[in-house]
């Protein structure tokens, strides 16, 4: 049973705060963070775990984000009510979580399918309802494109063409480019049918995107 009391609302209001005191503005990526309990993805052990902001292991070689990198990500992609948006890389489903309380439009996409089960699994415990599926991410999910915005939660060699098409005109991609060490943060925005623009950001570390537009 997933039990959210009012001293994991307390470490939750903490972490807002040490967000916040980061740089990350958006309120609405703030309240999200805030409603969004952090512990149900850790094992009981690590409660102290959730509620820092650091990225965790959560096994198959993956980590949950650091929450600021997911606070990071989700205040670059914009995202509004009735925006349609697909995540490359559910993962643990903490940053999906994030993402539905922003637009009820979220389809998930994970490659390894032990983390597939489990985060289907945590889902349902804890009511949501993204649109979940098991495979190749860095080719997207074309069968149910367009979409507002895309976001990628796992290191990329370079930006996939194939996402870039799934993007409505006007919609937006976030996604970390680099090498496996390190990877600089891009906002590209589909000005017209041929057109992008390219934002630079940040640089982070993420675990590298696996697949036929990722890390063979």
């Amino acid at each position: 049973m997933l039990i959210d009391s009012y001293r994991h609302k307390g470490m939750r209001k903490s972490l807002v705060r040490v967000v916040h005191e980061k740089g990350i503005k958006d309120q609405k990526v703030l309240a999200a963070l805030e409603q969004v309990p952090r512990h149900f993805f850790f094992e009981k052990a690590f409660l102290e775990q959730a509620y820092q902001d650091k990225a965790f292991p959560i096994g198959e070689g993956q980590t949950i984000s650091q929450p600021y990198t997911v606070a990071y990500q989700t205040e670059l992609l914009q995202v509004q009510p009735s925006d349609k948006v697909l995540e490359i890389g559910t993962g643990s489903g903490y940053q999906c979580s994030i993402l539905l309380q922003l637009t009820p439009q979220v389809y998930t996409i994970e490659f390894n399918e032990v983390l597939f089960h489990k985060a289907r699994k945590q889902f349902q415990m804890m009511g949501l309802s993204p649109f979940t599926f098991l495979g190749d991410g860095s080719e997207g999910l074309p069968a149910h494109a367009p979409y507002h915005k895309i976001l990628v939660t796992a290191g990329a060699p370079i930006i996939p063409k194939t996402l870039l098409r799934q993007l409505t005109i006007g919609g937006k991609l976030v996604i970390p480019v680099g090498d496996t060490g390190l990877q600089k943060m891009l906002r590209i925005t589909r000005v017209a049918e041929e057109e992008f623009t390219k934002e630079e950001f940040d640089n982070f570390k993420f675990v590298p995107l696996l697949g036929n537009q990722g890390w063979k």
